[in-house]
């Protein structure tokens, strides 16, 4: 997340996706972003009072998108999978907008909780989504973590559409 924050566009709003605490939202509000901050239990975040911080209590698993219509530069998601509304994703990100995604799969299992096959992303299941949405993938790792605990994720950074001044060419290649 620290790492590709920085290559959302400036000047627009940033969707943090089921934000829990609020840890991401506050990532993103010291780099100057505006954030809409998503959850179905927002009073963490609202206990934040910042600024640049629009806390949302939504209901992200009912059967018609409550995000439907809206445009954002940069969506992120972390610790959180619901595929139903997954495909939505990138209709909510403009022209150059940045998508981080971060969760669980295969193989969490035997770290703990979750545990649920509904829960983890399959293999390859982010690049495979990304390459159906026409997503330009700049990073991805499917991949054992031990930091804050064991756990087996996938982590992906990709843009939408042509690629933006605000991407270092480190990232291009």
């Amino acid at each position: 997340m620290v790492r590709f924050a920085p290559l959302i566009p400036q000047g627009g709003v940033v969707l943090d996706l089921a934000c829990g605490s609020g840890r991401h939202s506050m990532l993103l509000a010291n780099l100057a972003y505006s954030v809409l901050a998503v959850d179905q239990d927002v009073s963490a975040i609202e206990a934040i009072q910042s600024s640049s911080i629009t806390p949302k209590c939504l209901n992200l698993e009912q059967d018609v998108w409550p995000l439907r219509g809206a445009s954002f530069h940069g969506i992120v998601v972390t610790n959180y999978l619901y595929r139903p509304h997954m495909d939505s994703l990138p209709e909510l990100l403009e022209d150059g907008g940045i998508l981080i995604y971060e969760t669980f799969a295969q193989g969490n299992e035997q770290f703990g909780k979750p545990s649920n096959p509904n829960f983890l992303l399959n293999s390859g299941e982010l690049l495979a989504f990304a390459a159906r949405h026409g997503l330009k993938v700049l990073a991805y790792e499917d991949i054992y973590v031990d930091d804050p605990k064991p756990a087996m994720v996938q982590r992906l950074c990709a843009v939408k559409g042509a690629l933006k001044e605000h991407i270092p060419l480190q990232f291009q290649g």
